[in-house]
């Protein structure tokens, strides 16, 4: 489908596919946008408007996730007994553009569930959106995080263990 001059890792197309029929075959819903923040370019001053998630237009790209996504994402995490957060929902550097990571933060420091915010990005956009006191762990460590909730062995904890 038409994304724009939005940002695609084509090497990552075909693990993206296989991860959709994962979840079909599994009954597992996946949470899709419905809706984006576009624009022309990644600046200030760039004009944003909300379009329907896709096609976003060709001279267009995705910056955030737009009011409705907040809206469904929020009363999913309002359902939620865990939750696992890694990686904003766009170009929250961006006032414009941080709308729908902060509408993120505050659900999930709402939220009665444990938060684990994992990743520099996210890190740093609880901090914006002032909710990091609310958050059950917080970690720099994003992509080692989700190694480990993988269930794969990283090799710091490895060395740890040895050693014992």
């Amino acid at each position: 489908m038409e994304v724009g001059k939005s940002k695609v890792e084509d090497d990552k197309l075909d693990l993206a596919r296989d991860l959709l029929q994962f979840a079909e075959r599994r009954h597992i819903k996946l949470h899709l946008p419905t809706d984006h923040v576009v624009a022309e370019k990644v600046d200030p001053g760039a004009r944003a408007e909300v379009v329907p998630a896709l096609p976003v237009p060709p001279d267009r790209m995705g910056v955030d996730i737009g009011p409705a996504t907040r809206a469904a994402y929020a009363a999913e995490i309002g359902r939620a007994k865990t939750i696992v957060w890694n990686g904003p929902m766009g170009v929250f550097e961006i006032d414009q553009f941080a709308e729908g990571t902060l509408a993120i933060a505050h659900a999930v420091a709402a939220s009665a569930a444990v938060s684990i915010v994992g990743g520099g990005d996210s890190v740093a956009a609880v901090h914006k959106a002032g909710v990091a006191e609310k958050i059950s762990h917080i970690s720099t460590g994003g992509g080692a995080s989700l190694e480990f909730l993988s269930g794969l062995k990283l090799p710091g904890v490895e060395a740890l263990t040895e050693s014992q």
